[in-house]
């Protein structure tokens, strides 16, 4: 017998496990679903709620008037105005006034320009703007905030 074979016999008997294959295991076939099956799992997930489905109009503002005096930084400041643009209403004055001195305070001048943009998205004519512009005109020359129009004027 050469070495070889007696090295080939030594290794055979000290070979780990782990680099001994796995049977492969054949899945199960499955038996077809009927649709009637499928449709009655589907939407029965119960209905999520956000908790301010009776919410009036000033109690709406109040909230998010609190919520924008205790913004701290941008990232704040951005997701507050989301969440108070994704309503099907306008905010009011003094939502918008409290959001324009939060802009201030976190020196974001450019979510400031922005949320004139968002007045302008949300209301549904053109007068509507112009009242908006009336009513935060003070506030907007004290912070010195340019509407885009003033910043951009050939866009228009």
């Amino acid at each position: 017998m050469s070495s070889f074979s007696i090295f080939r016999a030594a290794t055979r008997a000290v070979r780990p496990t782990s680099f001994v294959r796995a049977p492969l295991v054949q899945p199960r076939l499955q038996t077809p679903v009927t649709l009637a099956a499928r449709t009655q799992n589907f939407g029965t997930t119960s209905k999520l709620l956000s908790g301010h489905e009776d919410e009036t109009y000033e109690q709406f503002s109040s909230r998010f008037e609190k919520e924008f005096e205790g913004v701290q930084d941008v990232f704040e400041l951005q997701r507050n105005l989301n969440n108070c643009f994704a309503y099907d209403l306008v905010p009011s004055v003094e939502v918008l006034t409290a959001a324009l001195k939060a802009a201030r305070r976190v020196n974001d001048f450019p979510t400031a320009v922005r949320v004139f943009e968002g007045i302008k998205a949300k209301v549904e004519n053109p007068e509507q703007y112009k009242q908006y512009l009336e009513a935060l005109e003070g506030l907007r020359q004290e912070l010195g905030v340019a509407l885009r129009e003033e910043l951009y004027p050939q866009e228009q």
